[in-house]
């Protein structure tokens, strides 16, 4: 029996000493990290085991998908900063519904503050001052969680192949708060996924009313300003509540400040910003889309997710992402006026990638490389006018 317990003991000892390792191991590696708060160091790709030649082949397919920009960061430093003619590096860029991804971002934050309890709090508390229409037992049963996962059950039309007529509804309303809040249920709260950008609307009145601040000032306070973020433009309802759902705009650099935030598990700069369980929540996304031109597609907390191949991201309208690739340690972005094949694009991206120490420098790599930078940067038609937000 002594030597039983002895045993025990020596196992407890050594997975206590592994623990400290790994700890120490991961405590390590944030401390080391490179930190793009003032501005982002650069790198030539195979500095960062990365090919030229595969990112020369991608530069020529944003081409063909009419990308404004293409930025990719490795290890921490920017291994590629596209623009494509007449957008200039300079110009915020709207990001559509990727905006979705920062209100949801925003709502992590006021968890981690502990201004919200809960993220299964139940919806309607936070509207207990307002006449509302169709309340029933499903309506009161949404939770925050459910309008972070599209999983709201309210009744909604915008779906992403096709016309969104609620959206549109929504914004010639007076009201949109009201306007979302009277919708009827379709179904109950969790049951399915429904993209519904007025889930992200009522988050925004979510973090307003638990921060007494307009979601604006929240992010410029408590995420723009710890990621040296300082140009941001947020449009506002008919309330001045924030858009939830679009109406942001943002330098491509900035965007993947973003993505490196959840590409270093919600820490930056030894300061922890986002919780640990909602970064994984957000890498491990489970609920399917039911998209039939891209099958694998998850959603969590307003991300999307190709777990098979291991990248989650921050999506809007025609191709503006904020890409994630955990295990390359890779941050992607791309700006754009076309649809893009996600998985394509991430196979791309991917597929450039060829050690996890540096390459032999690539001199003819590196000269097709700036030859398709400087080939796109050009503007050879003079026809579209000046650099402005999109």
């Amino acid at each position: 029996m002594r030597h039983q317990r002895f045993a025990a003991s020596w196992i407890a000892l050594n997975l206590f000493i592994l623990a400290g390792l790994i700890s120490g191991s991961s405590a390590h590696a944030q401390a080391d990290a490179i930190w793009p708060t003032k501005q982002w160091q650069t790198s030539t790709p195979e500095e960062q085991g990365m090919d030229s030649t595969a990112l020369a082949k991608l530069v020529e397919f944003g081409t063909s998908r009419s990308f404004d920009s293409l930025l990719i960061a490795r290890h921490g430093k920017i291994v590629l900063d596209a623009y494509y003619a007449p957008y200039a590096a300079d110009v915020p860029h709207a990001m559509n519904s990727a905006t979705k991804a920062v209100i949801g971002t925003l709502t992590a934050i006021a968890h981690r503050d502990g201004l919200l309890d809960s993220f299964d709090h139940r919806l309607l508390d936070f509207f207990g001052d307002r006449r509302l229409i169709e309340v029933d037992d499903r309506k009161n049963a949404i939770t925050v969680q459910n309008l972070l996962d599209m999983t709201s059950g309210i009744d909604w039309t915008e779906p992403l192949n096709g016309r969104p007529d609620s959206a549109i509804e929504m914004r010639r309303s007076p009201n949109w708060i009201k306007f979302i809040l009277d919708r009827p249920m379709s179904n109950a709260p969790g049951d399915g996924f429904n993209y519904n950008s007025g889930n992200s609307q009522l988050l925004s009145a979510i973090v307003t009313r638990l921060t007494g601040m307009d979601a604006r000032d929240y992010a410029k306070e408590k995420l723009f300003a710890p990621l040296g973020i300082s140009t941001a433009n947020w449009l506002r309802d008919p309330q001045l509540l924030a858009i939830g759902g679009f109406g942001l705009a943002m330098l491509p650099r900035d965007m993947a400040k973003i993505g490196y935030l959840y590409l270093r598990k919600g820490a930056w700069e030894g300061k922890r910003l986002l919780p640990p369980a909602w970064i994984d929540r957000v890498s491990h996304a489970t609920v399917d889309m039911k998209l039939s031109g891209e099958p694998d597609l998850r959603y969590s907390n307003a991300f999307w997710a190709l777990p098979n191949r291991n990248v989650y991201m921050a999506v809007g309208y025609h191709c503006q992402l904020i890409m994630v690739f955990p295990e390359a340690d890779i941050v992607a972005v791309t700006t754009a006026r076309d649809f893009c094949p996600f998985s394509k694009l991430t196979g791309f991206i991917s597929g450039a990638v060829k050690s996890e120490t540096a390459l032999p420098p690539d001199p003819a790599g590196a000269d097709l490389l700036a030859t398709a930078i400087r080939n796109i940067s050009v503007d050879k038609s003079m026809e579209a006018g000046p650099a402005r937000p999109r």
